[in-house]
């Protein structure tokens, strides 16, 4: 069984999102604040965390910047809000989040995204620390779950980890908006364009526009 803290303001969220959630994977941990969270964070070991953005006291991305901060181990972030606007999400997986939803949801979409998670989590094996790519200029290291360009060292989430992989793995080859659904998500039917186009354009921040080009009508490709 998961522990499962879902951090939201608004308690109807809660009560709803534990409705449809399998009573025997999940032990849901509340809270109604971000400081409430952060203290759930400091007393159980959580596994998986859902984290709203307007919360009283500390919001939800003061909240995720601690989390990411958190060195014992490595805790997927979905985030709701009413935060609509492309640079909400890509602001929000800059700071770390692996997920975005937006109010108002359907219910199924947020359980299907948690279980996403789950079954990466179930998935994920170890990594030897001598497991890094490099192409050009820049390194990815799978241990750490960062990639180095230059001397400037950067975090990576997962879902950047897996995608980024990919494409430095085989660089000039061309892929697919579906083949990196496949790659950095396990429930493809969770993952939209946007989703996508969030995850490019902060990878393409950390290592630099002119490594990540997009081929129009085709999908996108890595460049030495």
């Amino acid at each position: 069984m998961l522990n499962l803290l879902i951090a939201d303001d608004e308690k109807e969220i809660i009560r709803l999102l534990k409705v449809y959630l399998d009573a025997n994977e999940y032990n849901v941990l509340e809270a109604n604040d971000g400081a409430q969270a952060l203290a759930v964070l400091n007393s159980a070991p959580v596994d998986v965390a859902v984290v709203d953005i307007m919360m009283p006291k500390i919001d939800g991305y003061q909240l995720i910047k601690k989390i990411r901060e958190r060195k014992d181990k490595y805790i997927p972030v979905i985030i709701i809000s009413a935060k609509v606007g492309l640079s909400d999400r890509i602001f929000g997986m800059d700071i770390g989040a692996d997920d975005y939803v937006t109010k108002p949801f359907e219910p199924l979409e947020v359980i299907a995204k948690i279980n996403a998670q789950k079954r990466r989590l179930g998935m994920t094996s170890p990594v030897s620390a001598s497991d890094v790519i490099t192409v050009g200029d820049v390194t990815l290291d799978l241990a750490e779950c960062s990639v180095k360009k230059g001397d400037t060292v950067t975090p990576l989430t997962k879902a950047e980890l897996k995608v980024l992989e990919l494409m430095m793995r085989q660089p000039k080859r061309v892929f697919t908006k579906e083949q990196i659904y496949e790659t950095g998500w396990y429930d493809q039917e969770t993952v939209d364009d946007n989703t996508i186009r969030v995850i490019i354009s902060r990878l393409r921040d950390k290592v630099g526009a002119e490594h990540i080009k997009t081929i129009r009508g085709l999908g996108y490709r890595y460049e030495e």
